[in-house]
């Protein structure tokens, strides 16, 4: 008897292990619809939260929908508009940037030669390649800006999910057999949801605006491609933010010299202790971290599924299953498991 209930445990595993792989590629073959899709999602998750409060105001549905509608589009086309100049100019000066970074690092290891230390300079521009890391900023905000040309489709996803939202509940309600166990569950999944959503994307702009005047004061080239840049990176927790810093140091390097390399790499250790380190954790709990094993696993599946858009989705993406998880009871183990500490928000 034990036997069998050990072979009833067992079999299961291979039709869910076999469900998964068709469900992931099937995700990465429909990956062009996906990406459009779960930055609907993103969006409809931040913006929810102000859609209510206007209709709490005693604000009709449509003219509360009417302006978060007029919002959106207003910093679609702000960031657009200003990116979109600044990513061109930069992609067109990059082989320039690449050429005079090259000079630039064989010039400080002429300078270290000086001090007894040899490094053989066709080594570490093999192995090191400078100018990449450059051009994969470059490909990353491309990427993003790509999506421009799904707006229309994202922004009719975002109206028809935020003209649900307000009878998502009612409708639950009636379709659910225990809807007064099931909406709590629900209810909780959502405050968690919107909060951690809100939280990070107001800490991202908040990275993203401090190194954009940072940069504005040590003179570097392009501080509002970088502070979006920055912004956008943020969503990835522990590396993130070096990722961001990687080519703003370069062209610092390449653009005013070594000093300047150096106070552009102190502008991000700053920003990133005093808003990351401190300011953040203590506004989003503990609870929602994930471990550093699992950001970086999503990391790596999200960007092979969805590509370049998926790396920044993936924490998002993955703390969102992890704050469902932790709602439900009978799952908070898993969230755990998830989790960078060994006590779950609700535990």
């Amino acid at each position: 008897m034990d036997e069998n209930a050990k072979d009833a445990v067992r079999l299961p595993l291979l039709p869910t292990l076999a469900s998964f792989i068709i469900v992931v590629a099937g995700m990465k073959a429909a990956s062009s619809l996906l990406v459009p899709f779960f930055l609907a999602v993103f969006i409809v998750v931040i913006f929810t939260p102000p859609l209510f409060w206007l209709q709490s105001k005693g604000i009709p549905r449509s003219l509360a929908l009417l302006l978060i509608l007029v919002v959106i589009l207003a910093i679609g086309m702000l960031l657009g508009v200003l990116v979109g100049s600044s990513l061109t100019n930069f992609l067109g000066s990059l082989p320039h940037y690449q050429a005079r970074l090259l000079v630039r690092l064989a010039k400080v290891i002429d300078w270290l030669r000086e001090w007894g230390i040899d490094i053989p300079e066709g080594g570490v521009f093999k192995i090191l390649q400078p100018g990449t890391v450059m051009s994969l900023a470059g490909n990353v905000l491309t990427a993003l800006s790509g999506t421009v040309t799904d707006a229309f489709l994202i922004l009719l996803t975002v109206i028809f999910m935020l003209l649900e939202a307000a009878d998502f509940p009612k409708k639950l309600e009636v379709a659910l057999k225990k809807p007064k166990e099931s909406l709590n569950t629900i209810e909780k999944f959502s405050r968690s949801a919107n909060r951690y959503v809100v939280i990070k994307t107001l800490s991202s702009v908040a990275h993203g605006l401090a190194i954009f005047f940072w940069l504005l004061i040590v003179g570097v080239h392009y501080p509002i491609l970088w502070g979006t840049l920055t912004s956008i990176l943020h969503y990835i927790p522990n590396i993130g933010l070096i990722l961001a810093a990687l080519p703003v140091i370069l062209l610092a390097l390449v653009q005013i010299g070594v000093g300047g390399a150096l106070l552009t790499g102190l502008g991000f250790v700053v920003v990133g202790n005093i808003l990351g380190n401190f300011l953040e954790p203590k506004l989003m709990g503990k609870g929602l971290g994930l471990s550093t094993l699992v950001t970086f696993l999503s990391l790596v599946f999200w960007g092979w599924v969805l590509g370049p858009l998926g790396m920044v989705l993936s924490v998002p993406l993955t703390s969102l299953v992890k704050i469902g998880l932790e709602s439900n009871k009978s799952t908070q183990g898993l969230a755990i498991m998830l989790g960078s500490d060994s006590k779950t928000k609700g535990s």
